[in-house]
């Protein structure tokens, strides 16, 4: 063993240090270790704590500052490390405007530690030095590669765009030796600098750096920098045919994407929905021999607040025009009016409050997500809590298994401020269902079917009755110019929207809502009164019948209401369209037939009959009549459907109204996500033939994935998440070309229109991404999505559900939502084949995913997962989108996204089988770091968690069942014995 200058340490038997100091004279001192590492590691430490070690590393400093001052001005010498000369201007090494500006990876190789035959836990500090400032910034750094002198580090680093990075910037890389994880115990084990510009001047763009211990005396190792060339195909197009070329070009990534933006009209689509994008990047080895590079980016989503503030408005222009549509009803008798005034007023004060929302929203700014603490704030109850984007890039050059993977993660939608105590939307709904059936003596009772159905019908009040008009305009100005080829496409347009708006009204519950309002107009009740009187002086027979016929209240009838008349003027309809197409045919016949008019002619040489503006004079009446005849019916049929909305607030309207509020909420959230799911996969399957194909022919699969349990208040808000979804199905999409100028910001901000149970969300697209779409997406058709709800609770409050409680809300819904997955892929295999879904590289049978899909919800599994693994399988086998979702889409949600991350890698990529578990470690690293020390309980809100009293004696319960059955039995014996 080497004696140092000035102490002499020796190491016994029993694992106990000798220290003597030559030049004293006292004698030594033992210290004793508690096992032979230790004791190995306070020599290293003692041999290296002795006033040769420090005069070395002085002298290592000494070195460093001289060669500062002698490469630097008298103004820069306090710099920490040199730095090279300025350029003017600095180089940018950025090659695309939405790419990471660079990317590496690390390793390291032969790294020494002491004592030398301990192998180290090492971890990389990457730190940035720029080179228009005089400091270090402490960027990032790798996970902890244990027990190896050569690591392998998975974690890269990655600089995003607009990262101010140039050839000239310095990277500080600092190795570290970590002796105790738990304790956070690291020594320093040495460090490199490099400048970005000899990285990527370098052959293979690689550099092999030796590591510089403190000393600078000794050999520490060796750390590998590899630039990342994601997006590259490191010549391997020269080996494509061109259909491989095509295929591949078909299924481009989000940043590819982003150039074709930016080269066409330098406007960005995904720039409008999101922000404030962290990137990561690693590095991971495949079973075969080869490097997946894997790129994730999590995203905050303008769309968490832009979407509920025009829904809120919307929401005010309809409750406003309600209330309109309430005075124009008319006269009505006592009771019908008093309910219309209780109505208004509630109705008033609903709007206020959304106002006042509105107004709060208006006013935010800073972050674009609604983080979990702020659950509690009324102002942002309409907002979606931690709507993020999470997307996974890969790839694979030598397998050309590139991939793109898109999850939305979302707090579950739910009213937080309004509670849980009486259940959510799911319970309450059909609590109120029955006490409207059972006022229906009071009032007309009318199903939620018959209510969907009154909404669709003012719907088409509004969408088809400009459109009616607006068309009869056309027509008459094409026969007022003589254009055969206009006046035709003006009446085919006509008739197709006036068959539509006829089609509106067969149903049979405008019908019976005429005879309804017929009914409580006070001229009816007044007749119906003096009848009665008369009845009284007739026979016994006769008092009985009028009896008969007063006492139906759900189906009004009375022998002087004309129920043909609205047959007439619904039919009228109709006929005046008749009229049209039968002169619109005479008018063209006559034009063919006749000679053309002689241009030298003068008007007095022609008959009448013969003249152009025969046209005009010909359809303009019969026009005029359609007006008037379509005016009629919308006059009669407008009145009846809004008295039978009246009727859904009649029996509470507190309630009615309450429930309305609620039911808006979490629609707003839930929608946020839907619109900011649908951008993203319309912008990364813009090229895909076969998607946008699916896209307008059967819809857009949509997967909600739910992690809530089915204890306590989480039921509540499972209850509210599968309403919000369910109302989902009646959202449209359509996409619409923007119309921007060059100098315009580019706001591509989704527009929502429509009323409740009936919205349209335009998203729009840069005229050159538009022109990529099918002519039949172009011309405006509607494209539907058909939303999907399945959850298993996960953590340890569904063990006490599953154990104590009630676990039928969760079996019910899933049982529910595979009928409607079922449906959507019989859609799918009736009007669609295959070659439209994505080529994955397990090719399991969709038939086999959803019978045992099938299986696994019937077998009520405790936390049976599989469901989950398996839905999302198909739902990315049939081009959907998938959303995940807890209570606040942080913890178990993350865990959730990662897992599914990791499996999609081994299963789809080959990731190598002995990387995965160190794989998921380093995508949930970071997350859980920052998430455990904020709070012991990251699923729990921070203003509001749940004591811990009521846990510990279930606790206790849970230890066994036996001393479930003792507790039980002592409580019984005690209890009788009171008593007694």
């Amino acid at each position: 063993m080497a004696t140092p200058k000035g102490v002499h340490s020796l190491r016994d038997e029993r694992n106990r240090i000798r220290l003597h100091a030559f030049q004293s004279g006292e004698p030594g001192i033992y210290l004793e270790a508690a096992s032979k590492s230790d004791c190995e590691d306070w020599i290293a430490a003692l041999q290296e704590a002795n006033s040769e070690g420090l005069q070395r590393r002085i002298a290592y400093l000494q070195q460093l500052i001289m060669e500062i001052k002698d490469n630097a001005s008298p103004d820069e010498v306090h710099q920490i490390l040199p730095l090279p000369e300025m350029q003017s201007p600095l180089i940018d090494i950025s090659k695309f405007l939405f790419e990471p500006t660079l990317e590496f990876s690390l390793a390291c190789k032969e790294l020494v530690t002491t004592p030398r035959d301990r192998k180290p836990n090492a971890f990389v500090q990457i730190t940035v030095i720029k080179p228009t400032q005089q400091s270090l910034t402490r960027y990032s750094n790798t996970e902890t590669v244990e027990g190896t002198r050569d690591p392998v580090f998975l974690t890269g680093a990655t600089f995003p765009p607009g990262y101010p990075i140039y050839e000239e910037t310095r990277v500080k890389l600092t190795v570290y030796d970590v002796k105790e994880k738990s304790q956070d115990t690291r020594s320093f084990l040495g460090s490199a600098t490099f400048a970005i510009g000899d990285l990527l001047n370098s052959e293979e763009q690689t550099l092999t750096i030796n590591l510089s211990p403190l000393d600078g005396s000794s050999k520490v190792g060796t750390i590998v920098v590899s630039n990342l060339k994601m997006g590259e195909n490191e010549n391997e197009e020269a080996d494509q045919t061109p259909s491989e070329a095509a295929s591949e070009k078909s299924a481009l990534h989000g940043s590819a994407l982003h150039r074709t933006i930016n080269d066409a009209g330098k406007f960005s689509l995904l720039d409008s929905v999101f922000k404030n994008i962290i990137w990561k990047v690693y590095r991971l080895p495949t079973a075969n021999g080869r490097w997946l590079c894997v790129r994730e980016q999590m995203a905050e989503s303008t769309l968490s607040f832009h979407i509920p503030k025009q829904l809120i408005e919307l929401f005010i222009q309809e409750d406003t025009r309600r209330l309109q549509d309430l005075e124009e009803l008319g006269e009505l008798s006592s009771h019908w009016d008093t309910l219309r005034q209780n109505v208004t007023v509630h109705y008033q004060q609903m709007i206020s409050s959304y106002q006042e929302v509105l107004a709060e929203l208006n006013k935010f700014s800073g972050s674009s997500f609604k983080s979990s603490c702020s659950r509690g704030e009324k102002k942002l109850e309409f907002v979606p809590v931690n709507l993020h984007l999470q997307r996974m890039q890969i790839q694979n050059n030598s397998a050309k298994t590139d991939g793109v993977y898109d999850v939305v993660t979302i707090g579950a939608p739910a009213a937080h401020i309004r509670g849980f105590r009486n259940g959510g939307l799911r319970r309450q709904l059909y609590r109120f269902e029955g006490e409207k059936r059972n006022s229906a003596y009071q009032y007309i009772y009318y199903s939620p079917e018959d209510t969907t159905k009154a909404k669709e019908v003012i719907t088409n009040i509004y969408k088809l009755h400009p459109r009616i008009l607006s068309n009869t305009d056309l027509l008459l100005a094409a026969a007022r110019h003589h254009s055969s080829d206009s006046l035709k496409d003006s009446l085919k347009t006509l008739s197709e929207i006036t068959e539509q708006f006829v089609h509106t009204f067969e149903d049979q519950l405008v019908r019976s809502a005429l005879l309804a309002l017929h009914k409580a107009r006070p001229s009816y009740v007044n007749k119906k009164c003096s009848t009665l009187v008369n009845n009284l002086e007739g026979t016994e027979e006769q008092s009985e019948n009028s009896e008969r016929r007063s006492s139906n209240v759900s189906i009004p009838h009375h022998a002087e209401y004309d129920e043909e008349d609205w047959d007439r003027v619904w039919v009228n309809v109709g006929k005046s369209l008749n009229c049209i197409i039968a002169m619109v045919d005479r008018l063209l016949e006559q034009n063919d037939c006749r000679p053309e008019c002689e241009p030298n002619s003068s008007p007095a040489d022609q008959s009448p009959s013969s003249q152009c503006d025969n046209w005009y004079e010909g359809l303009y009446p019969l026009a005029v009549t359609l007006k008037d005849c379509v005016n009629e019916v919308i006059n009669r049929a407008k009145k009846a459907m809004v008295f039978v909305l009246l009727q859904d607030c009649g029996s509470n309207i507190p309630q009615a109204l309450a429930l309305h509020q609620r039911r808006d909420i979490v629609f707003s959230q839930a929608l946020a996500g839907l619109v900011c799911g649908f951008v993203i996969k319309l912008h990364t399957c813009l090229h895909d033939p076969g998607f946008l194909l699916q896209l307008h022919t059967v819809g857009l699969l949509v997967q909600f994935e739910g992690l809530l349990s089915t204890y306590s208040e989480e039921i509540g808000m499972l209850e509210d998440m599968s309403v919000a979804i369910t109302d989902l199905q009646k959202v449209s999409f359509k996409v619409v070309e923007a119309q921007l100028e060059e100098s315009a910001n580019a706001d591509l901000s989704p527009l929502v229109t429509g009323i409740r149970d009936f919205y349209t969300v335009e998203v729009q697209l840069p005229s050159k991404l538009f022109e990529v779409l099918p002519q039949v997406i172009k011309d405006g058709k509607l494209l539907r999505v058909h939303p999907v709800f399945f959850n298993i609770g996960i953590n340890e409050q569904q063990t006490l559900a599953e154990r104590f409680g009630d676990i039928s809300l969760q079996e019910i819904i899933n049982q529910e939502n595979l009928k409607l997955l079922h449906k959507y892929y019989k859609s799918f295999q009736e009007k669609l084949s295959t070659d439209c879904l994505p080529r994955l590289q397990t090719q399991i049978d969709l038939k086999e995913l959803f019978q045992s899909l099938s299986e696994n919800i019937q077998a009520r599994k405790r936390k049976n997962v599989e469901i989950l693994k398996i839905t999302a399988s198909i739902c990315r086998r049939l081009n959907g989108i998938r959303f995940t979702s807890c209570k606040s889409a942080k913890d178990r949600t993350s865990m959730s996204v990662t897992l599914e991350q990791c499996v999609i890698l081994q299963e789809e990529h080959s990731l190598h089988p002995d990387y995965f578990v160190r794989a998921l470690d380093c995508m949930r690293s970071s997350y859980a770091k920052e998430t455990m020390n904020d709070t012991d309980d990251p699923e729990t809100d921070c203003d509001n968690r749940p004591t811990s009293s009521h846990f510990y004696p279930v606790a206790l319960l849970l230890v066994s069942s036996h001393l479930l059955v003792v507790w039980l039995i002592l409580s019984l014996a005690l209890l009788l014995a009171k008593y007694q």
